[in-house]
């Protein structure tokens, strides 16, 4: 029977998935069968994801758990490593972890600032890629590669030129990946939500005076949920997604067309 949802085999990297969208990935992963090997920073957060998707899968062994920074080469080879062993192999790897920024006019920016937001939204996007496609390449059956950016990189706001960048630089470099790695059946594509309720946005969102403002114009009426993200996990997860590349998803609402 054709079951093109079905992740029954497949090992998968979720970074940042011990919280928010992250977690709301890995959660609709495991249901569709996958072997799933979550990243976070921080270790007690960490830990209590992994408790949590593991009582809820139903199967322990199935999900994993390991703490790194996804800015720094080292551990993030380190915890690719770590993955695969974990998983066997991975067939997916979703680079989700990213951090937000604190509104900031471009004069009154400090580089230090600027460089913080990109060394994890830039440069984990890209180290976690790269220790991915490697291994994709090297097995030889394809696979797939997904970012999560934010409907930043296609609207503008000020002061959020930090923030901003990093999500546009996201996009850009998927669409130069999924060209570059389509040779070896590797697909790279980018999710961007929009307001999505999380610990990074509860401060926004449960602000009176920002929800008057925002709520309106989002055509669907309401703030997105983490389980919003659990679908698009599983289709570009999956086969239903194998003619699918280069591609960016909204997952905003309708926020970007009204």
């Amino acid at each position: 029977m054709y079951r093109p949802f079905d992740l029954a085999g497949q090992g998968v990297v979720v970074t940042g998935g011990n919280g928010g969208i992250g977690y709301g990935m890995a959660r609709a992963l495991l249901a569709a069968g996958a072997r799933v090997a979550i990243w976070g920073s921080n270790v007690e957060k960490t830990e209590r994801a992994l408790a949590s998707l593991a009582q809820e899968c139903g199967d322990a062994g199935r999900v994993h758990a390991f703490v790194g920074d996804v800015g720094d080469e080292a551990q993030v080879e380190r915890t690719f490593g770590q993955s695969v062993a974990a998983l066997g192999r991975v067939d997916s790897c979703f680079a989700n972890a990213g951090v937000s920024s604190k509104g900031t006019l471009l004069t009154d920016m400090t580089l230090e600032e600027f460089r913080r937001v990109q060394r994890i939204n830039v440069e984990g996007v890209f180290l976690t890629f790269r220790a991915a496609a490697r291994h994709m390449a090297q097995h030889g059956q394809g696979g797939s590669l997904v970012a999560t950016a934010s409907t930043a990189a296609v609207e503008g706001a000020a002061r959020n030129s930090h923030y901003g960048a990093s999500k546009g630089a996201v996009t850009s470099m998927v669409r130069a990946l999924a060209v570059e790695l389509a040779r070896h059946g590797i697909r790279v594509n980018s999710i961007l939500p929009g307001w999505i309720v999380t610990d990074m946005t509860e401060r926004s969102v449960q602000n009176p005076k920002f929800a008057d403002a925002v709520l309106p114009r989002i055509p669907a009426r309401r703030w997105g949920e983490i389980d919003d993200f659990g679908g698009i996990a599983v289709y570009l997860a999956s086969k239903a997604s194998a003619y699918a590349t280069g591609e960016q998803f909204l997952i905003d609402g309708g926020y970007t067309k009204f």
